[in-house]
């Protein structure tokens, strides 16, 4: 009787005969799980209040022999007002460059928009400032009546004389030559042949006046010594006719004295004119904005209704040595537009 052997176990290398077949290696036989369907995605705050899952790990950080290992899920990241930890995949590099591209983009299509506007509106704004008022539509306006004077000058003095109304002029004298101090005909007037802009007699002054206070006033002449009279008229198309004298004593005292004790202006001059016999109020529209206030006086009248076939305006200026008498007449009503217009623009060559 042979001797008994005694019993191995058998190794993990050697498998009995009656075992199963060896089993296969980890590696070879665990499949990777079947991917889940990804979750719709969420804005807002529930996308920051519900984690992003990450994909389950097949091992722990070991692994499994033969197999890399899985890489960790990247940490959660607070992107929340309240610190709610939120797992979001870090934006690659690219997309911030595509977002910066947009970015620049759209501060260039700005810009771009804002300097094509600034130019259509500088061209605009000079297109209009070099338009007369008229030419620009909805600002065009009707003429509210004033008469178009050409620009006015002081003619030039003597060497040496002193302007009215400075110092060194005690008896404000007007040294220019009377003539070049008549205001000018505006544009469109048809001058007056007879005043033309030159002398004229005292005679030719006095027909301005009623006939019975001709005598008056030509005896005020002779004792005050007027020195020259100049005068110039103009008829306008639209029928008004006007009439500018300029009178000249020896000094501020003469020629106030005239005014005062023979025109006799106040609330209504005593000495009438021809082309307005009747009742002469003050025209209490007369608001003067002339830079020769305070340095003059001016006395400004117009007809009372009813009036006769014309209707006249006459005004009366006193600068310095130098006596105006400006009248407008015109069939119907002489406007006060163009005739305070024509009072201001005298007043301040005589100023």
């Amino acid at each position: 009787m042979s001797e008994q052997q005694p019993r191995r176990d058998p190794s993990p290398a050697e498998p009995a005969e009656h075992d199963a077949p060896a089993v296969e290696p980890a590696a070879e036989r665990r499949q990777p799980p079947a991917p889940e369907e990804p979750a719709p995605a969420r804005t807002g705050a529930g996308a920051a209040e519900r984690p992003l899952a990450a994909p389950d790990s097949p091992t722990d950080s070991g692994g499994v022999d033969g197999v890399p290992p899985v890489p960790a899920a990247p940490e959660p990241v607070d992107v929340t007002p309240g610190g709610t930890p939120v797992t979001a995949a870090v934006a690659p590099e690219a997309a911030d460059r595509s977002g910066r591209r947009r970015a620049l983009r759209a501060v260039a299509r700005w810009t771009a928009a804002v300097l094509v506007c600034g130019g259509l509106g500088a061209g605009t704004a000079y297109g209009i400032t070099s338009m007369e008022r008229g030419e620009v539509p909805g600002l065009a306006t009707e003429s509210d009546g004033r008469w178009d004077y050409p620009r006015l000058a002081l003619p030039a003095l003597p060497e040496g004389s002193p302007r009215p109304f400075t110092s060194g002029n005690r008896h404000e004298i007007h040294h220019a030559d009377l003539r070049e101090l008549l205001l000018p005909a505006p544009a469109g007037a048809t001058a007056d042949k007879e005043l033309n802009g030159g002398w004229v007699s005292t005679d030719r002054y006095l027909s301005e006046y009623l006939e019975e206070r001709r005598a008056g006033l030509r005896q005020a002449l002779d004792d005050y010594a007027v020195r020259h009279i100049a005068a110039r008229g103009w008829t306008m198309p639209d029928g008004t006719t006007s009439r500018v004298y300029l009178l000249r004593f020896d000094s501020v005292g003469l020629a106030s004295d005239y005014m005062d004790l023979h025109i006799r202006g106040g609330l209504s001059p005593d000495a009438a004119l021809a082309s307005a016999p009747g009742e002469v109020n003050v025209d209490e529209t007369w608001k003067s904005d002339s830079g020769a206030d305070g340095r003059s006086a001016v006395s400004v009248y117009t007809e009372a209704k009813p009036v006769g076939p014309e209707h006249t305006r006459q005004a009366y200026v006193v600068a310095g040595d130098t006596v105006a008498l400006i009248v407008h007449s015109r069939k119907g009503e002489a406007r006060s537009v163009p005739f305070h217009q024509t009072v201001v623009l005298q007043n301040q060559l005589l100023g």
